[in-house]
């Protein structure tokens, strides 16, 4: 008897690990950099739709599992086309600046930003205030394209004497009182290819963008805070029949 008690925390845990679910694991990711534990993945039904759906993926034990559920996006108002990340792209039309299109790919994930002063609890990614003087350059004739710039308060706050075109980043609306920069044409920047590319909060459910995805705060703040520098997170973003054949660039950029 003794010996049956001493066995019956062992056998406790065996059965709870079996009774346990199991992660559901994902089926169809594409090749993806080494580093990589961590995958925002948007899927739109088609090219030219502005709705979309997000899906977590966590790579534990070689194997990429889903994490949470689904969380509804909106993308650019007119669909997809293929941008400049770490993927090769397929046929297709490319992204161009102020096409309406977000872009399609692989791209790193990189700094998170918003109104206050430190980042939300639990970030662990980067974290940028937006203030007044800070904007996102998208004067394709500037070489400060694609680029963050704050004008510096020996100046006076007035963008237009420096740029033709430009996204504010501290707006009268709130959505970008939290967001993150989305690694789209960001090395070997090619001006025209797009720009000020990031998640960031829906306008309302309604709403498509211009070129990013958004979606709603609370499901936003989830995202960021599930995100670890450590994992080398990427978004993967493409119409659901172009995930299989994604590819990774094998030298530099495509």
């Amino acid at each position: 008897m003794s010996n049956l008690f001493r066995l019956f925390p062992s056998l406790l845990a065996m059965l709870l690990a079996a009774c346990s679910p199991k992660p559901e694991l994902a089926v169809g990711m594409p090749d993806l950099p080494a580093a990589t534990t961590q995958v925002l993945l948007v899927t739109a039904v088609d090219w030219d739709v502005s709705t979309a759906s997000l899906q977590r993926m966590e790579k534990t034990g070689g194997q990429w599992h889903v994490v949470g559920g689904s969380i509804p996006v909106r993308i650019g108002r007119n669909g997809l086309g293929w941008g400049r990340g770490l993927h090769v792209d397929g046929a297709g039309v490319q992204k161009r600046e102020g096409d309406g299109k977000a872009p399609a790919g692989i791209f790193p994930l990189g700094t998170v930003f918003g109104y206050a002063r430190q980042a939300p609890a639990g970030v662990q990614m980067l974290y940028r205030q937006a203030g007044d003087r800070d904007y996102f350059v998208d004067a394709t004739d500037s070489p400060d394209y694609n680029h963050w710039r704050s004008i510096p308060l020996s100046q006076a706050n007035e963008p237009k004497q420096l740029w033709n075109s430009f996204e504010r980043m501290r707006r009268d609306d709130h959505q970008y009182e939290y967001g993150m920069i989305v690694g789209h044409n960001m090395l070997g920047t090619v001006a025209g290819r797009g720009s000020a590319i990031f998640l960031h909060v829906w306008l309302d459910p309604e709403a498509a963008t211009s070129g990013c995805t958004a979606m709603s705060k609370e499901n936003l703040l989830e995202v960021l805070v599930w995100l670890k520098p450590a994992a080398n997170p990427v978004l993967v973003q493409v119409p659901a029949s172009e995930l299989g054949h994604l590819r990774m660039a094998t030298v530099g950029l495509p």
